[in-house]
Parts: C-alpha cells; sequence; structure tokens
C-alpha cells in the first residue's frame, strides 16, 4: 500500500473538514438532512470500517465481494438513494459540531491504520460482502465522495 492511496482518504477528511462551517444548511429537494449528517455519517462509516478491519481476523477472511461492489468501486460511485445505512454509521437526531471535529480527529489517526493491516483484514459490507484491505481505500473513497457529492448539490 502506497502512500498515494492513503493520501487520497487524507483528501477526503480534509474535504469534509472544509464543509464544517455549512454543517446546519439543509436543501430538502435534494436530500432530507442537514450537510451535518452527511458529514457525520462519512466520518462514522471511516471509523467504523477501520476498527472493524483492524479488530477482524483475517484468517477467517472470505473473498465474497459481489459483481455490484466490483462495479461500483471500479467506478468510485454509489447510486443515491438505494441503499439505507446500518444503525451503527446513523447519525442521532442532533449532531454536535464539536462530534464531528472529534470524529475527524479520530479517522485521521485509524487511517494510519491501513498500510499496518493483514491484507486479509476485512469488514462485512451489507450488500457487497467482505471488504479487505487491497479494497477498503476504494470504498472509502467512494463512499466519502458519494457523500460530499450530495453536499455540494445541497450547497448550490
Amino acid at each position: 500500500m502506497k502512500e498515494l492511496d492513503i493520501a487520497v482518504l487524507q483528501n477526503a477528511l480534509n474535504d469534509i473538514e472544509s464543509y464544517l462551517p455549512n454543517s446546519e444548511v439543509m436543501n430538502s429537494k435534494i436530500s432530507k438532512v442537514k450537510v451535518a449528517w452527511h458529514l457525520d455519517h462519512s466520518l462514522k462509516v471511516f471509523n467504523a470500517v477501520i476498527i472493524n478491519m483492524k479488530n477482524s481476523n483475517p484468517e477467517l477472511y472470505k473473498d465474497d465481494f459481489s459483481f455490484l461492489g466490483k462495479l461500483l468501486l471500479t467506478f468510485r460511485f454509489f447510486p443515491r438513494g438505494k441503499a439505507k445505512a446500518p444503525k451503527h454509521v446513523m447519525p442521532s437526531e442532533t449532531i454536535f459540531i464539536d462530534d464531528i471535529k472529534t470524529q475527524l480527529v479520530k479517522a485521521r489517526q485509524n487511517i494510519m491504520l491501513i498500510p499496518s493491516l493483514d491484507k486479509n483484514a476485512y469488514f462485512k459490507h451489507p450488500l457487497f460482502g467482505n471488504v479487505n484491505t487491497t479494497r477498503v481505500i476504494q470504498f472509502l473513497d467512494a463512499h466519502t465522495n458519494h457523500h460530499l457529492k450530495i453536499v455540494k448539490s445541497i450547497l448550490k
């Protein structure tokens, strides 16, 4: 894994941080939730994915990554409004900027763990199947980009 790969995620986190001043903006024609929700959710996913991978047992990894997952990650694209986030990465009704900032710090620390993970460290995605270390940067980049595109649309 190259430093360049991690730089993609660092840039995504910088982008998330750049939208903090707009966290209360909402445009119901684009999204039912405020900018803060998308930022908070993206960071919850970042942190949950990396911690789950760190705690996974690489010996139990099975390559069951779906064709849909391969297709979407190849294009680094997730369609809007097609999936529902698992409860553990859903933001609460009230989102505090300080909580987002805390998650941002944690995400910056967590991405530094990725290069040291076993190649078969993994997390289970509800639609794609097992995502291992070789695919995690693509996944986190595509997922974050998906939510940042929504944020940009909200702010237009």
